[in-house]
């Protein structure tokens, strides 16, 4: 973990590639519809996993035709385009898996990632230029009728919802061991978790501090899963609910807490709806209460891989969610704190797969 009050890194302040590597990286730009889904077809239909357990021997297509129900024909073409990706290569007729296979086939975070874009983004990324014109997430109609997504979290259809929730809790969830004792610190004895889902925040507060009690802040149908899932591990004594949807105008959120939480909240929200709670924030909270926000800034992370990554997760935003957030640049989220008369009096970075944990107190 890092404390840093300015920038530390300088992401993408310098074109690295050669003329050669670039005009390769175009033509992987112009044909990644056809990437995506090969290299999705080559992992589920089980061509990677035969490969990698051929070994170090190799296997051939009609190796490959014995033992899957497909044609020579689609193994040949797949095979074809995971040369050309960089899944596979060939040698005396032999396929065999490459490094960017194994990773593609057995690394968590790639196939959460790559799931959530197959099942929740795929088919509404065609509606980037509409959702950008009109501010709001024209592709959402291909997974239902709402205004946002959060709305029919709950409803999505199969395998949309598992997808989702899988790729919300993969990240959030690596990042809560870190937080916790950053929290606590200073014993909170109530603890208000804005935006709680399934309240995954809320459980591991209650397993780690027998006495702290949380409210959840959240939408109703949100708060029923939360609440199931609450009740189930026999903590309903400790925790109340707060049915609210904060974007409204005469929403007012309760007070007497020691600590309001929102993690991977606020990205989920416009500069101005982002103001617009934390002001709300702002009137809840005790003089000498903390506001703990846990995000993740793609300027703030180590590598450009984990920027793009997030940078990419924007355009969900655009055109699935709700058409006018983002996952943020750090100088932009805290100018945004700074109008909402928070000042930020700690920041770590780094913490689980990439997020910042940002501790608010009034100016």
């Amino acid at each position: 973990m890092s404390v840093t009050p300015t920038k530390e890194l300088k992401l993408f302040s310098t074109d690295k590639l050669s003329a050669f590597d670039a005009i390769s990286r175009a033509q992987f730009i112009a044909f990644a519809p056809y990437i995506f889904q090969a290299a999705v077809l080559l992992r589920d239909q089980g061509i990677l996993r035969h490969i990698e357990l051929s070994g170090k021997d190799g296997t051939s297509i009609d190796e490959l035709a014995a033992g899957l129900p497909l044609t020579n024909y689609a193994l040949r073409v797949l095979l074809e385009a995971g040369l050309g990706i960089g899944l596979v290569y060939r040698l005396d007729d032999k396929y065999f898996l490459a490094k960017t296979g194994h990773f593609f086939l057995n690394d968590q975070m790639t196939r959460v990632n790559t799931d959530f874009m197959r099942d929740v983004c795929y088919d509404g990324a065609q509606e980037l230029a509409s959702s950008l014109e009109e501010s709001r997430p024209a592709g959402l109609h291909h997974l239902g009728n709402w205004a946002t997504i959060y709305e029919g979290l709950s409803r999505l259809p199969e395998p949309a919802r598992t997808s989702w929730f899988r790729f919300d809790h993969f990240y959030s969830d690596n990042a809560f061991p870190e937080a916790l004792p950053i929290v606590f610190d200073r014993a909170p004895g109530k603890i208000m978790d804005i935006g709680a889902n399934t309240g995954k925040w809320t459980l591991a507060c209650l397993d780690y501090d027998k006495n702290v009690e949380l409210c959840l802040v959240d939408l109703g149908v949100q708060l029923q899963v939360a609440k199931k899932n609450i009740e189930e591990e026999g903590h309903a004594g400790r925790v109340q609910y707060y049915e609210c949807n904060v974007l409204e105008d005469g929403a007012v959120l309760p007070g007497g807490f020691d600590v309001i939480w929102m993690s991977q909240f606020l990205d989920c929200f416009s500069d101005e709806q982002i103001v617009s709670i934390l002001k709300k924030c702002y009137k809840a909270l005790p003089t000498d209460g903390s506001v703990f926000i846990n995000e993740t800034f793609w300027d703030r992370q180590r590598f450009e891989a984990s920027a793009l990554s997030l940078q990419m997760t924007s355009l969900y935003f655009t055109t699935m969610a709700n058409g006018n957030s983002q996952m943020y640049d750090s100088d932009v989220f805290m100018k945004l704190i700074a109008e909402a008369g928070f000042e930020v009096v700690k920041q770590i970075n780094n913490i689980g797969l990439g997020h910042t944990l940002l501790e608010l107190k009034k100016l």
